[in-house]
């Protein structure tokens, strides 16, 4: 165990899987979590453990999450092991589903550059006779889609259960209810403290921003840039439906419980994380058009999440260069890059291991070109 400690801001799925890694790579840690006050990322999330087309700006990106797919069964194992807590990982492939010829053909051209630029990520197109071999359920609006062997889906707020069982039966100080409003470094001993807050601190030889929308206000205070906005994501879910859909899809999923997932939005209105009549009725005739039974499922329930968003879409791992040992990750994909957190980030944030390789270009730096011009397609 290293003598040193190192502190995650933020215990949402980023945070507590960086911190569950430099946990067990033998770092003493902290967790200060806001709680249930915090606009949860993981509310949010619909679940998929996806690559398939990940990273069209950016092949680094695609690289980075098709590596973290492969790391997630070794991840799902291990907190069953540990917790017994079942995140819920299945990987059966995934499909992608188009309602227009152009929106195909435009999939079909990403999905081949990717895989030229990046290799490893296989892919197939499929026509409507072909989709119905494996999802039979589907309605006349799909023209076509996309299936990869890679992708899958998980519970979002198991894995969050999980990993925060697996802190604490390791031996993290987790502490909940906590707002921190400062960053203190001392260049001295090169150490850092969070301040709460109601004013309230903690101290540290290391310091991890995992805060989601909070790092935008924290990164400046040690030298790091975090242009993050949020964007609201709206999913629904229906009654238990007797399993019909072996395959998770852009447009829903059915969970292992027997729920439909239907989603997402994405929506630019700031702090609001509430739901909206309109888009619960898009997402629900998306879901219609794409397999018919559904009209006649009851919809249980609707919500709203706020997701921490940069402006091209991704994340932000770097390392402060005026005060060493502060460490900034923003992701918007926490489920998906769950294992990587735990596994790549968690040891090398912690100081156990090295960079790794090619990370340079998820530094925020980039976004301090003021001749550059950035977008997403989330």
């Amino acid at each position: 165990m290293s003598s040193q400690t190192m502190t995650v801001v933020g215990g949402g799925l980023v945070g507590a899987a960086i911190a569950y890694g430099a946990l067990r790579a033998g770092m003493r840690v902290r967790v200060l979590d806001q709680g249930d006050t915090a606009f949860r990322a993981s509310r949010g999330n619909f679940g998929l453990v996806w690559v398939s087309s990940k990273g069209g700006k950016m092949p680094r990106y695609a690289s980075w999450s098709r590596d973290a797919l492969k790391l997630w069964p070794n991840l799902q194992k291990e907190l069953v092991d540990l917790t017994d807590v079942d995140a819920g990982l299945e990987q059966p492939g995934g499909f992608w589903l188009g309602f227009n010829d152009a929106d195909v053909r435009a999939r079909a051209d990403l999905l081949e550059r990717i895989d030229r630029e990046v290799g490893g990520i296989p892919f197939k197109m499929m026509d409507p006779s072909e989709l119905r071999q494996y999802l039979p359920g589907i309605g006349p609006a799909v023209v076509g889609g996309s299936f990869c062997p890679l992708d899958g889906h998980a519970n979002p707020l198991m894995l969050l259960r999980g990993l925060h069982a697996a802190l604490r039966h390791r031996g993290a100080d987790v502490i909940t209810g906590v707002d921190i409003a400062e960053i203190r470094h001392d260049p001295a001993s090169g150490s850092f403290e969070a301040v709460s807050q109601d004013r309230q601190s903690w101290k540290s030889d290391r310091i991890v921003l995992a805060a989601g929308l909070g790092n935008a206000g924290l990164a400046a205070q040690v030298g790091l840039h975090a242009p993050i906005a949020s964007t609201r994501g709206q999913v629904l879910i229906t009654e238990r439906l007797k399993p019909f859909l072996d395959y998770p899809t852009n447009k829903c999923r059915q969970t292992r419980e027997g729920s439909v997932q239907i989603g997402s939005t994405s929506e630019d209105v700031g702090l609001d994380d509430g739901t909206t009549t309109d888009k619960i009725e898009i997402l629900a005739r998306r879901a219609v058009e794409t397999f018919p039974a559904l009209a006649r499922a009851r919809l249980v329930r609707a919500w709203g999440a706020l997701r921490p968003l940069t402006p091209d879409g991704y994340p932000i791992y770097q390392e402060s260069a005026s005060c060493p040992g502060a460490f900034l990750a923003t992701s918007h994909s926490g489920v998906t890059l769950a294992a990587a957190h735990c596994y790549v980030v968690g040891p090398w944030m912690a100081g156990l291991s090295q960079v790794p390789a090619g990370f340079e270009v998820f530094t925020g730096d980039r976004f301090l070109d003021a001749d550059a011009s950035f977008s997403h397609d989330h």
